[in-house]
């Protein structure tokens, strides 16, 4: 990366400004060449200078205009890669709404403002920003969840015996409006369960699959630990948990749990395609979407290795083309996809 990000804070605590000031300082190719104090504040800057700013960290909770107001009036005349920060997570529901007005992806800011605490947020947040940066400005605003057409598929398939009993998504940036569009498309009928990874800070995926559900003909939940895979079903792994599966007599069973520690994503995509591979062989379907970094490329080799099969999202319509890159490269897809013939492909080989 040769380019500087020019990034603009907008918090309306001078202390968390000074602090993600110094901690995206940390990074040669990142320079704050501006903090605003509250939205309007933030509003008032870009209008005099929309061009000079790739990325926006924003706040949530701010007096006047807040987060949420923030960006739909700055998505509407003119859109910029923004990352939340913010401690909002009165039941996720703002971060949600933040997500809906366009936001590219979120850093959940602890609670205690000690220093130590917020710096070790430093590699996550810089990470975000590079990406951001690398998000294609013709696709943002990020779709808003659940205001995406309800579906290409207005028929319900009757299915006959296929050869795969499971579907894993490994998901990461950009996933929350992705599953939004992709989801909604399947029918109520669908033969085989889904599980999916989507990296989201804790205290979040309960929220978020509660809203899938209401968009879905599916039975979207966060999964729990011992809860038997049923057909037609959609289990989201909680933030903090690995997902796994278990077979028990005839059916299959989720297992949660935090180890494997050495991961650098918790729930990993990696741990689950490894442990789906195990447990379903060449009878599962693995796909990679949206999101930064390779978290999933290991896990897709084990589903190869076990005779399953690899989608991958492919780059016209990642939000951030990173995990189905490394995917893809390392030879491992079967078929990549636009995000809108996912769902179709899915149905194709059931």
């Amino acid at each position: 990366m040769n380019k500087i990000i020019r990034v603009l804070v907008v918090d309306d605590s001078a202390y968390v400004r000074k602090v993600i000031k110094q901690m995206l300082s940390r990074s040669p190719f990142i320079e704050v060449v501006g903090t605003a104090h509250d939205g309007e504040d933030a509003l008032e800057k870009l209008e005099r200078s929309p061009d000079e700013i790739d990325v926006i960290t924003l706040d949530l909770l701010m007096p006047k205009i807040d987060g949420v107001e923030f960006l739909k009036r700055q998505m509407e005349r003119h859109p910029i890669p923004v990352i939340i920060v913010s401690i909002a997570n009165e039941g996720g529901e703002l971060v949600l709404a933040a997500l809906d007005a366009g936001a590219v992806d979120f850093v959940h800011k602890p609670t205690a403002l000690a220093t130590e605490k917020m710096y070790e947020l430093a590699e996550e947040l810089i990470d975000k920003v590079k990406a951001a940066a690398n998000v294609p400005l013709k696709r943002l605003p990020v779709p808003a969840l659940g205001s995406l057409p309800p579906g290409l598929i207005s028929v319900q398939p009757v299915f006959k015996p296929g050869t795969i009993d499971l579907i894993t998504i490994g998901i990461s940036t950009g996933g929350p409006q992705a599953l939004a569009f992709l989801i909604p498309q399947l029918p109520s009928n669908l033969p085989v369960p889904i599980a999916i990874v989507l990296h989201m800070p804790i205290g979040y995926t309960k929220m978020y699959a509660e809203r899938l559900d209401q968009l879905s003909a599916l039975k979207v939940v966060e999964a729990g630990d011992g809860e038997i895979l049923h057909p037609g079903m959609v289990f989201i792994a909680p933030a903090g948990r690995h997902l796994t599966f278990k077979r028990e007599g005839n059916s299959v069973v989720t297992r949660l749990a935090a180890q494997p520690f050495d991961m650098p994503h918790r729930p990993s995509v990696d741990v689950m395609f490894q442990s789906a591979a195990e447990v379903y062989g060449n009878r599962l379907l693995g796909i990679v979407m949206t999101g930064m970094g390779s978290d999933g490329k290991q896990g897709a080799a084990w589903i190869k290795s076990h005779g399953g099969l690899i989608f991958t999202e492919s780059e016209e319509t990642c939000i951030v083309y990173g995990m189905p890159r490394s995917v893809e490269e390392s030879g491992l897809s079967d078929h990549s996809y636009p995000l809108n013939r996912i769902a179709q492909a899915i149905l194709d080989v059931l």
